[in-house]
């Protein structure tokens, strides 16, 4: 087993294990207050929202080291007229999105919406059918909202603990739906940063302000196409 999928496969531990209930609780009341504060500000901007897990929410990082808010400044700086929503929310899986997303496209209506889940799923050993059903339910959602809103969905890798024939079903999941539903894909979110110490927390699993950056920089270059 390579060091990377060692890394890889805590990191998802992590993300299930750092997120007890009341925590979840409290992290969808956080997300709730600071989607309704972008449904009043930036109106005059089009609409990107990164919905997600830990990973978009920026767990264990001040709000502004958060992936979407380092290109919230890098677009402010550049001139690109979008306003950048987090939506994240620790611990969700692609059935807790499904559920979920309904409320966030009630709050704003996406010109572009980055879809990042999957991780949780993978590590519970959640059928790859069914994680794959949930995402392109997800992104049906999005587009009876708005038909011309483009959907970047951003890929993970699996752990390897499942077995090698979960993991490669797992794998095909994202270019799968994104063929199947006509989407921009980003492979891997946490490409050059999964495994680094020195870009992760202290805990070495989540991605510190400076692999924050670089998960910005992934994005950012995944949605050139789309802007």
């Amino acid at each position: 087993m390579s060091t990377f999928l060692i890394s890889y496969y805590l990191l998802c531990l992590f993300i299930i294990g750092c997120n007890s209930t009341d925590q979840k609780k409290g992290n969808t009341n956080t997300v709730k207050t600071e989607v309704k504060q972008a449904t009043t500000s930036n109106k005059s901007k089009k609409n990107i929202i990164f919905f997600g897990n830990s990973l978009t929410a920026g767990y264990g990082l001040e709000k502004e080291a958060a992936f979407p808010s380092v290109i919230q400044r890098e677009f402010d700086l550049q001139k690109i007229n979008y306003n950048c929503i987090n939506a994240g929310l620790s611990g969700e899986t692609t059935a807790g999105g499904n559920d979920r997303v309904d409320w966030i496209l009630n709050q704003n209506k996406p010109d572009i919406f980055v879809l990042a889940l999957g991780g949780n799923d993978a590590l519970r050993g959640i059928s790859p059918e069914s994680s794959q059903q949930n995402l392109e339910s997800i992104i049906d959602k999005v587009r009876a909202v708005n038909p011309e809103c483009k959907i970047l969905l951003t890929g993970i890798v699996p752990p390897p603990n499942m077995g090698q024939d979960y993991f490669d079903a797992f794998q095909k999941i994202y270019p799968t739906v994104s063929s199947n539903k006509k989407t921009f894909l980003l492979k891997f979110l946490l490409e050059n940063v999964a495994g680094e110490p020195s870009l992760n927390q202290e805990d070495g699993i989540h991605p510190n302000k400076e692999g924050a950056e670089i998960v910005a920089k992934n994005v950012i270059e995944a949605l050139k196409p789309l802007l």
